[in-house]
């Protein structure tokens, strides 16, 4: 919030500790930015710049869109499983503040060992993967391993949504298309299925219709499921709910939907998007509201308690 000192990574309280997230730093303050696959990083970078804070950019290695370094200051190429080089690379930069966004195919990474040995892990992601990760995978124990080798340098995670507000799901309907009676009534059936569902940190997202359950969200990501969702439920017209855990760190996975959530959930026969209000990153958001309006999709915010 504007002139707070400190901000609340979440909007909820859980169960799981509350992550204190410090305010992104005044202009002209560099910010760093660790860069995965998608437009995300990109808009992440339009952010800062129209803040007024530099941005250096660190791009994971076969991840990053080439059309981020043009809006960096400086921009490197960095390995994706040498963790310990990143903070050493921001430290020499002067960063001390640093936002990680993007996409990494997480199943691929931890599923396929010839691409692990193709990116070579240093020394500090191989003794952090032993002691941290080898019993737990999900994405929040890799964040507290990134945020840890990080901190070692003297460089801060920020809440990945800071820079763009602007670009978070709203609450109510966001296009021209409303949802009819029946998707609204499938979001309310799904929606307390969803919050267990995020509870259990198994997935962001649940696919619907008629008051069933079509498929729910795993390891492959949200586009992946949108097309078994639509391989399972030959009758169009399903609705996907998308959320976030109370309580989730911002620092690092936030959900996201963009245009290619819209196209592809139209190829697969749904018909309604609903989103977490506030919660849900929307990439590129009038590209995606008006690909939505164009493909007869509604989109909706919902608040934490549903309809």
């Amino acid at each position: 919030m504007p002139g707070a000192d400190r901000r609340i990574g979440a909007a909820h309280m859980s169960t799981a500790a509350l992550t204190i997230l410090p305010d992104p730093p005044p202009p002209p303050t560099p910010v760093g930015l660790i860069a995965g696959g998608g437009r995300l990083p990109i808009n992440v970078a339009e952010g800062l710049n129209l803040r007024g804070n530099p941005v250096h950019g660190l791009g994971l290695a076969d991840q990053y869109d080439p059309m981020l370094p043009p809006l960096c200051a400086s921009f490197r190429q960095v390995g994706l499983l040498r963790v310990g080089s990143w903070g050493r690379a921001l430290r020499r930069l002067g960063v001390s503040h640093a936002i990680m966004v993007g996409r990494v195919d997480k199943a691929k990474l931890m599923f396929d060992p010839l691409r692990a040995l193709r990116h070579v892990p240093d020394m500090r992601t191989v003794l952090g993967w032993y002691k941290h990760l080898r019993h737990d995978k999900r994405s929040h124990a890799m964040l507290r391993l990134v945020a840890r080798e990080l901190e070692r340098e003297g460089v801060e995670l920020l809440d990945s949504t800071a820079a763009i507000p602007h670009m978070m799901s709203d609450a109510g309907v966001m296009g021209s298309v409303y949802p009819d009676a029946g998707q609204r009534g499938d979001i309310r059936f799904a929606w307390p299925l969803l919050n267990e569902l995020l509870r259990l940190d198994i997935g962001q997202a649940i696919a619907v219709r008629q008051r069933d359950v079509i498929s729910v969200e795993g390891i492959e990501g949200t586009d992946r499921m949108i097309e078994r969702s639509g391989e399972l439920c030959r009758r169009s017209g399903w609705t996907l709910c998308k959320g976030a855990r109370a309580g989730h760190d911002r620092r690092s996975d936030v959900p996201s939907v963009g245009v290619k959530t819209i196209e592809n959930l139209h190829r697969a026969g749904g018909g309604c998007l609903a989103l977490a209000a506030g919660e849900v990153i929307m990439i590129d958001k009038d590209r995606t509201l008006a690909a939505a309006d164009e493909l007869g999709v509604a989109v909706m915010g919902v608040s934490a308690v549903g309809l």
